[in-house]
């Protein structure tokens, strides 16, 4: 089988629309989610739940698991195994040459920021319980993160199945329908013998331009329990982080024991405003520009080019630019070859721009 263009503009369809599942906020639609769990219980010759439970967040679904007598867990039956018959349909339908292609176009697109967004959760979950239980004691508290770790291991991901979800979805494999309905409909989800429990979507979402968790004036993540993710370009930060960020002094940000964070603030300070106000000294300089270096506590140093374009802005100014290179460059055309991919000796520009 080949990927035709008609088939390419389906999958890119899906892909989009299962782009707005995975990040989807608001109120699930309950009367739709039970229903799909309803079928996908039956889809594999399972009766299906009894009752269905629903929570306000992941959280509160991977602390419900630890005080319910759910029954035995039917995950692998009702996700796994039509998920792993779904595949092998997919794959063999499509064949070695068209697979790659179709997952690319489906998938492939969605994985980086969907898996982000569901690991960062799933961490936060942890860490949240473990800040809930501080003064319990080191073992008790780990103990306490470690389960409900493993719980969100064991969650169906709902929503945030959105890049298998689009490829199976596109192509019409009736082995994952209920899931399809579920997941158009809630978020994370827990399949028991006897109970099901279901868990809310987001009641607020934030990403930025690279779809990575990111807020500056409040949680970048928000379920109507309060479970919340603060998050600044897609790495987790502390609440009131931003605030702070207005205050911002080279002295605060070389003070910054966790290094993530650091980095976060050089960001946001500018590493050109920081190497002006820190004091700084170049390393090197010729006629492609100059090099700087930041030295930074536990952390590799920052190492930049400082380059200035030759063509003149519409005010007559000439504008400058900032790239960052490897730690070990040792001069400035090296660094400004590097950003092209070759070596000192090869860099023989034309043309200065």
């Amino acid at each position: 089988m080949t990927v035709t263009t008609e088939l390419a503009d389906v999958l890119t369809a899906a892909a989009l629309r299962w782009q707005e599942v995975a990040f989807q906020t608001g109120p699930a639609d309950r009367p739709g989610a039970e229903a799909g769990i309803r079928l996908a219980y039956r889809s594999v010759g399972l009766a299906e739940p009894e009752k269905i439970i629903w929570v306000d967040s992941p959280a509160a679904g991977a602390r419900a698991i630890a005080t319910l007598g759910a029954g035995r867990p039917v995950r692998d039956a009702v996700r796994t195994g039509p998920w792993e018959r779904a595949r092998a349909e997919v794959h063999t339908s499509l064949g070695p040459t068209a697979w790659p292609l179709a997952w690319s176009l489906t998938g492939g697109r969605l994985w980086d920021p969907v898996s982000a967004l569901v690991t960062r959760m799933r961490r936060s979950i942890a860490e949240s319980e473990a800040v809930a239980g501080a003064e319990a004691s080191t073992e008790e508290s780990e103990a306490v993160a470690s389960a409900l770790r493993a719980s969100t291991l064991d969650a169906v991901l709902g929503q945030q199945d959105a890049p298998w979800l689009s490829l199976f979805d596109a192509l019409g494999r009736p082995e994952v329908a209920g899931l399809v309905q579920v997941a158009r409909s809630a978020g994370w989800w827990w399949p028991f013998e006897r109970v099901a429990i279901v868990c809310e979507r987001p009641a607020d979402l934030h990403l930025d331009e690279l779809s990575r968790l990111h807020r500056a004036d409040g949680p970048a993540l928000l379920f109507p329990d309060g479970f919340a993710v603060h998050a600044w370009g897609g790495m987790p930060v502390p609440v009131g982080f931003a605030d702070s960020m207005a205050a911002l002094t080279p002295q605060r940000i070389r003070a910054e024991d966790n290094a993530e964070l650091r980095r976060v603030m050089l960001e946001h300070f500018g590493y050109d405003r920081y190497l002006a106000e820190s004091g700084a000294t170049p390393l090197h300089q010729d006629e492609t520009g100059v090099l700087w270096r930041i030295d930074l506590p536990e952390d590799e140093p920052v190492v930049m080019v400082e380059v200035i374009n030759s063509t003149a802005e519409p005010d007559g100014t000439f504008r400058k630019y900032w790239l960052r290179v490897p730690p070990s460059t040792l001069t400035a055309r090296e660094g400004v070859a590097w950003t092209f991919d070759l070596s000192e000796a090869e860099y023989h520009p034309a043309r200065e721009t």
